[in-house]
């Protein structure tokens, strides 16, 4: 066990020895030959031009390093080139503070002259890793124009659905009144591909696809019916004129006629205002590949094909894919509102998910509800603004950061959208592009922000910071500093092809020469360069470590900035610079690894004392010649009388949470290790330990004994305590409890039965008195005065005179 211990710390040691002091940085892991190369590398890398820089042995690479760590070096400030990324805004048009007036405007603007976004236009001058921010402004304009085109499936499943939708323009335009004075409305109409299997082609069902007497139009991919207009009264009346059409299969070619909305502009009439599609279906869409069942392969290429206001080129193109769709939408800034019928929502809803700046509504059996339907959609589109950006340059990175409506603040995949915005509500957004390297060479480029739904957009001009200043000025071509073989620009020689060395003055091909190579040898030995460089032009260029920071140094690279003494696992105790081996200490510090510390003030008692008068300073650490004191300034006696009653407060809180400093007990008695003990025989007791040891035994405000030590190790001051306290056994409830209980019982029997034995006495009393009583009464009822007998004898004075004749 003990030699696995040993391994681990020997291992433990290597890995701490060789692990680099301090990471490198990716200025010097660029290892940049020239100015441009080096600020390319990071936002904190600089160039020293300073021309006596480089010391023996050090590469050209080495001039490029962060900035803070040139000036350590020795660079001066001016002499170093670190340009800053920059940005300018050139177009700041305020946003348009404009209320809606009721009745004719006079002074009514034109949609372009109103602004919802600002700024409008702006240049970044962007250094790789180095970002540049700027706040972008959005606020919904009152009274804005509006778009509106009615997509419409005419299919014979939409038939009662298309009587609704004949009386739509009137209604629609009152209503879309309410919202802006400027509504422009159109219609269009799709059915199905014109080829079998999505139709009939036989000749009859061509003219009349529908079966019985029903009448209805040849099937037809898409009809633009009615541009876009003002007159509601028009839209009504071609409408009106519509016939519905039929076609096989369910799914309908609703994508063909979606692509052409978007793309066909001019014969749409779209003006730079806000755009809304209504596409209204009772079934499912055709999309990109299902061409192929009709025999149709080539892919939709999302032009405009109309001729007549009708799509001529169904039979050619496929139908177009989701993600082609969502392009062209996004392109012309056109927001879609997909009414569809209940059965078919889930199925939109996924679509909606899809299509940014979409909305999905449920269209009743007839469509007598989209006029609602439709304002409902508008206003949730137009409640929630998202920023989308052009397509990025290779290597720039581009962050949003949103301030919403009452304080909400979104960032990452959230920082590009606010929620809930009414009308005349300003968000702000704070945008942050950051570009690395240089993206194709170095030219301008330009990308573009704009809120999803609206015409406006934000040009962002960029341009790459490339070449430093000095590359461009004082730039000697064929110097006589380069041998003539070279450019001297930035404090540094740029060899011409097949030259090398610190001044150009070698050719490539008369590099490896035994005379070369002796020059790199250090007292004539038979290591070139120490073996941490090459020979190159005759001098020696040292090698690099795999830690940029660290580097070899010297004539012949003998020297090195790693291999210095340690202390606390940090070179020159971190308290000063390896130079060639040996450390070079901070002011204050002395010591081959810088660790011994000059300042005494660290081993300045409260007394103002250095070590409290009883002891020596050295290296910043009391050394106490009297062996009674301890601690960092030699004031800690544990021995001493008075210990145990200066700690009770402390130990009592920190080890059974109570006492009076309980509620202060983190701030004030953290001075020393708390350590646990079963029992009293566990504590340390004066031989265990080659420094003193008090015991104590304190009692608390519950007459409770806690028994501790407290001993100072070295630095350390350490407290052993037993964790459970001890207190005077109190008294054995239960008997008492059962006493009590079993003479309240006895007592009230004993009361019970001498109130009986009382109530016996008392009775046979009373019996004896009324039987004595009884016997006393003498007189009888002839004896009562006035006692006359209710019985009265009477004889018949003839009863004895018969008897005597008889």
């Amino acid at each position: 066990m003990d030699l696995k211990v040993i391994l681990i710390s020997l291992l433990l040691g290597v890995f701490c020895y060789c692990n680099p002091q301090k990471e490198g940085n990716e200025c010097i892991s660029a290892n940049a030959k020239h100015c441009g190369e080096c600020i390319q590398a990071g936002a904190k890398c600089g160039w020293c031009e300073q021309e006596d820089f480089l010391k023996q042995g050090e590469a050209l690479s080495t001039r490029c390093d962060e900035v803070e760590s040139l000036k350590e070096r020795g660079c001066n400030d001016s002499q170093i080139q670190n340009p800053i990324g920059k940005k300018w805004i050139i177009t700041n048009k305020p946003v348009t503070n404009r209320k809606k007036v009721t009745g004719v405007e006079t002074n009514k603007p034109k949609p372009e002259e109103i602004t919802q976004i600002q700024p409008q236009k702006l240049r970044l001058n962007l250094r790789s890793g180095q970002p540049q921010s700027f706040d972008l402004k959005f606020k919904r304009a009152e009274d804005y124009p509006i778009d509106l085109y009615y997509l419409m499936d005419l299919s014979y499943s939409m038939k009662d659905d298309l009587e609704n939708v004949k009386n739509l323009g009137t209604s629609l335009m009152l209503e879309m009144k309410k919202i802006t004075s400027d509504f422009h409305i159109g219609f269009g109409s799709f059915v199905e591909k014109t080829v079998m299997p999505y139709i009939s082609t036989t000749p009859s069902k061509l003219l009349n696809p529908c079966t019985g007497d029903q009448n209805c139009t040849s099937p037809f991919s898409y009809k633009n019916v009615l541009s876009l207009t003002s007159d509601g009264n028009m839209f009504n009346s071609l409408v009106g004129k519509q016939q519905i059409s039929g076609n096989l299969d369910s799914p309908e070619g609703g994508f063909d006629a979606i692509m052409q909305v978007a793309v066909c502009g001019k014969e749409i009439g779209w003006r730079n205002v806000t755009r809304l599609l209504v596409f209204s279906t009772d079934a499912g869409f055709h999309f990109a590949g299902d061409g192929k069942l009709g025999g149709i392969v080539l892919p939709n290429d999302g032009k405009c094909h109309l001729e007549d206001n009708v799509y001529t080129m169904s039979h050619y193109y496929d139908y177009p894919s989701i993600a082609h769709l969502v392009q062209k939408l996004s392109d012309n800034n056109i927001q879609t509102i997909f009414a569809v019928t209940e059965e078919f929502q889930p199925v939109y809803q996924e679509l909606k998910n899809l299509i940014p700046k979409s909305a999905v509504g449920t269209l009743s059996a007839n469509s007598s509800n989209v006029i609602n339907l439709i304002i409902d959609a508008y206003n949730s589109l137009s409640s929630e603004v998202i920023l989308d950006n052009s397509k990025l340059p290779e290597g720039v990175e581009i962050e949003y950061k949103s301030q919403c409506k009452n304080g909400v603040v979104n960032d990452k995949d959230d920082g590009r959208k606010c929620s809930n915005i009414s009308i005349g509500d300003e968000v702000n957004f704070n945008i942050t592009v950051t570009s690395k390297g240089c993206p194709n060479d170095g030219k301008s480029e330009t990308i573009k922000i704009k809120p999803l739904g609206f015409t406006e957009e934000v040009e962002i001009i960029l341009n790459f910071i490339c070449d430093c200043q000095c590359q461009n000025n004082d730039v000697v071509k064929k110097s006589e500093k380069c041998s003539l073989n070279g450019t001297f620009e930035c404090g540094a020689c740029r060899c011409f092809e097949g030259r090398v060395g610190r001044n150009c003055e070698c050719s490539s091909n008369d590099m490896a020469t035994d005379d070369m190579d002796q020059t790199c040898r250090k007292d004539n030995s038979t290591d070139i360069c120490s073996n941490n460089g090459e020979c190159v032009c005759g001098t020696c260029e040292c090698k690099k470590r795999p830690n940029p920071e660290e580097r070899y140094s010297g004539q012949f690279c003998e020297c090195d900035n790693f291999n210095c003494d340690r202390s606390g696992n940090k070179l020159c105790g971190g308290n000063g610079r390896c130079v060639c081996r040996e450390c070079i200490c901070d002011p204050m510090w002395s010591g081959r690894a810088c660790d011994c510390s000059l300042d005494n003030s660290t081993c300045l008692a409260t007394n103002k004392q250095i070590c409290n008068g009883r002891g020596r300073c050295e290296c910043g650490v009391c050394k106490c010649t009297d062996p009674k004191f301890q601690g960092p300034t030699c004031e800690t006696c544990p021995t001493c009388p008075g210990v145990c009653a200066e700690h009770k407060l402390c130990v009592q809180c920190r080890a059974f949470g109570t006492g009076e400093k309980m509620k202060t007990c983190k701030e004030e008695c953290s001075y020393f290790n708390l350590i646990t003990v079963k029992d009293r025989n566990k504590l340390p007791q004066p031989n265990d330990y080659p420094y003193p040891v008090m015991h104590c035994k304190e009692r608390d405000a519950n007459d409770c004994w806690f028994y501790y030590t407290y001993a100072v190790n070295d630095t350390e001051r350490e407290v052993h305590v037993v964790d459970k306290l001890d207190c005077p056994s109190g008294p054995d409830i239960i008997p008492i409890v059962a006493g009590v209980v079993a003479g309240i019982v006895l007592i009230g029997l004993a009361l019970l039965l001498i109130w009986k034995l009382l109530m016996i006495i008392h009775d046979r009393r009373e019996f004896a008195k009324f039987e004595k009583e009884k016997m006393n009464a003498k007189w009888d009822t002839q004896e009562n005065p006035i006692y006359k007998s209710p019985i009265n004898q009477f004889q018949n004075p003839n009863y004895g005179r018969k008897a005597a004749v008889l």
